[in-house]
């Protein structure tokens, strides 16, 4: 074959590449991506409903401890008409957005200072390190003595346990900053809170929302667990009281909720993630490319 037959060849080899590459860019193209991808996730999740709702009635499992789906349904359904459910949401939501939003505010501010000041991490490291592998739910008693059984210590077991994601990950964002942009600010005169508001807090968000979203999550997990000692109210308690009643379908339709809470915090957090630094990362794979 000579030359021409293979130069021609590539030619369109690339072409038809860019075409392909022109194709899976356009938006005709994204949005039905996003469309096969929520259809996969809906029958995903209708076949799990679907043998959620045979195995008991086949009798494969005792239909006590793991009721049928529709009677699941059924409950959450009550829950919701009653108004019930939205009076224990509410309740848990306060608690878990204000030990979250204590904890992830103060665990972004001390991460920035330890990120930079190396000095502060050796002093403070060492006590960062105990605190974060100590069991959150095993300090819970501690929590209750200091605190007592009212609104105080939930909250407080809240923010203890949300501050270790979001200081560990800003304290990462800092070290991992580019010491290059650092060093053209500073050549350029830029003063010290200059050079923090705008070289090191923009390089680090991306590491923050990592944290806040991992800050959200324990959150929700310490929330069940000190809503089920010492409450009245609250998802926790809502799926505590159901269970020592026996009431095993109004239990797993509070489990239901608070998996369908996380859920849609976590997707809320993906997509701020998205808006606030996929352009800054859409760009830098268009310079590495």
């Amino acid at each position: 074959m000579n030359e021409n037959a293979v130069s021609g060849l590539r030619k369109v080899y690339q072409s038809r590449v860019k075409l392909i590459e022109g194709v899976q860019n356009s938006n005709i193209f994204r949005a039905f991506a996003r469309l096969s991808s929520g259809l996969e996730k809906i029958i995903a999740i209708s076949l799990v409903l679907i043998i959620w709702e045979v195995i008991p009635r086949l009798e494969l499992v005792d239909p006590f401890l793991l009721p049928p789906f529709s009677d699941v349904a059924r409950s959450l359904y009550n829950l919701l008409s009653s108004g019930e459910l939205f009076r224990h949401i509410g309740v848990s939501f306060q608690r878990s957005f204000a030990g979250f939003c204590l904890g992830a505010g103060a665990a972004i501010v001390l991460g920035i200072f330890m990120g930079w000041y190396s000095k502060l991490e050796e002093v403070v490291d060492p006590l960062v390190q105990a605190c974060r592998n100590s069991s959150t739910l095993a300090l819970y008693p501690v929590f209750l003595l200091f605190f007592g059984l009212g609104e105080a210590s939930k909250i407080a077991i809240i923010t203890w346990g949300a501050v270790w994601p979001a200081l560990l990950n800003t304290i990462a964002g800092v070290k991992n900053t580019d010491p290059i942009l650092i060093k053209s600010a500073r050549s350029m005169g830029i003063s010290q809170f200059a050079l923090f508001y705008k070289v090191i807090v923009p390089a680090v968000l991306p590491y923050i929302l990592t944290g806040i979203r991992l800050s959200a999550t324990s959150s929700l997990l310490i929330l069940v667990a000190a809503e089920m000692i010492g409450a009245n109210s609250g998802l926790g308690f809502l799926v505590f009281y159901m269970e020592e009643r026996y009431a095993v379908p109004e239990m797993y339709a509070g489990i239901i909720t608070l998996s369908f809470i996380g859920v849609t915090v976590n997707y809320l957090l993906v997509e701020l993630d998205k808006r606030l630094t996929g352009g800054w990362k859409e760009k830098i794979a268009d310079d590495d490319d």
